[in-house]
């Protein structure tokens, strides 16, 4: 292989192979790399402006049965610190967000035995009889899985009730690595690989607008993160015509800080700088057909972040008024709704709010200062 033909072949938006994506990965200077992946998303991104989103991370439950080995926010069933948010707690921090100047609510939660798909229906008609406006990013492939085993129904029938019932979009956690040896080693208690891109396609053949992720950094082979890239940009293809699909990538790094990866398996997060800001440009090359790409400053913090952005990445992701998942595992990063706009001035772009669907949003007036937590 010649590196000049895979770039050749990149800037003509065509799918790279594994192997291609490989040999890129680890063969290609830096420079040239990022050079690819920068010139990619000046192409698919033409407004130059990097954006970023007000939104809080909102659980509904701590209780989960999944048992992932990189996870320290679950609780199991009967523990003394396990808890169902209820409606009073979901108001107070819906009016203070509104207040912050989001409009948004990424709302995930543990595999919680007892709460089935009627539970998630009333919630969210709930939420939106209370705030109209309120945007529900909500639950995930694992979570519908789950739901859909409850109920013993299927995939199609759980996101419809769900999308009656208020969600307006869905993200994309879970994925860890899509492959299946590697799921059974951190995240076994989920639903397999081909089973969370099957819940993918069929929220795209419902219309809604999904995001993907990847964690990387753990026990997974090199060849397996781009098994996951690759069978990300095939589900993309799929996609009904009109329909947005997977409207965003973000991958993140393992956080190791007392997980039972790091304590029984001896697993820690050894991705370094230069390694993420590689994969951000490999994302933006392998995923021609996925428009948005996130950096995850969460994980990686500011300055990795930063340089991203001149390798690929078009987004800052949110401020996260609250978070509590990656936290809990050990990331530090956070962010001001002025300190995000700074950050992406710092790096040489001008900051544009937007929604979920990517669509830029005025400045809000603020009635508060969000700060961190």
């Amino acid at each position: 292989m010649q590196l000049s033909d895979l770039y050749a072949k990149a800037m003509r938006f065509e799918f790279l192979s594994i192997e291609e994506g490989m040999y890129l990965f680890e063969h290609a200077p830096l420079a040239e790399l990022t050079y690819v992946a920068n010139e990619l998303r000046k192409i698919q991104v033409p407004h130059g402006k990097v954006t970023w989103i007000i939104d809080r991370n909102m659980n509904t439950t701590n209780v989960c049965v999944a048992n992932c080995k990189f996870c320290n926010f679950y609780r199991i069933p009967g523990h003394a610190e396990a808890y169902v948010t209820d409606i009073a707690t979901y108001k107070e921090k819906i009016e203070e967000t509104f207040k912050y100047g989001g409009e948004q609510l990424l709302l995930q939660g543990g595999h919680h035995p007892g709460l089935g798909l009627a539970y998630y229906t009333d919630l969210f008609k709930q939420l939106k009889s209370m705030f109209p406006n309120l945007k529900l990013h909500a639950l995930g492939p694992p979570e519908i899985a789950h739901i859909t085993e409850l109920e013993k129904s299927n995939h199609h029938d759980v996101i419809k009730a769900l999308i009656e019932a208020g969600m307006d979009s869905l993200p994309g956690p879970g994925a860890e690595i899509l492959n299946d040896r590697v799921r059974r080693l951190v995240s076994n208690g989920k639903c397999g690989a081909q089973e969370w891109l099957d819940i993918m396609h069929e929220a795209h053949k419902q219309g809604l607008t999904t995001s993907a992720t990847m964690m990387f950094g753990h026990v997974e082979t090199i060849e397996e993160r781009f098994e996951h890239l690759v069978k990300l940009r095939e589900v993309q293809a799929k996609k009904p015509e009109g329909a947005k699909g997977f409207i965003a990538f973000i991958p993140w790094t393992f956080q190791d800080v007392d997980t039972l990866l790091q304590r029984i398996r001896g697993t820690k997060n050894l991705t370094t700088p230069e390694e993420y800001i590689r994969m951000i440009a490999m994302s933006r090359i392998m995923l021609p057909n996925v428009k948005n790409i996130q950096a995850s400053w969460l994980t990686v913090g500011k300055q990795v972040a930063q340089m991203c952005l001149n390798a690929g990445a078009n987004d800052f992701g949110s401020i996260m008024i609250e978070e509590n998942v990656v936290s809990a595992a050990g990331a530090p990063h956070r962010f001001t709704a002025q300190g995000i706009q700074d950050a992406i001035r710092e790096a040489g772009f001008e900051p544009q709010l937007r929604n979920q669907q990517y669509e830029f949003r005025a400045m809000p007036k603020m009635e508060e200062q969000v700060i961190t937590y």
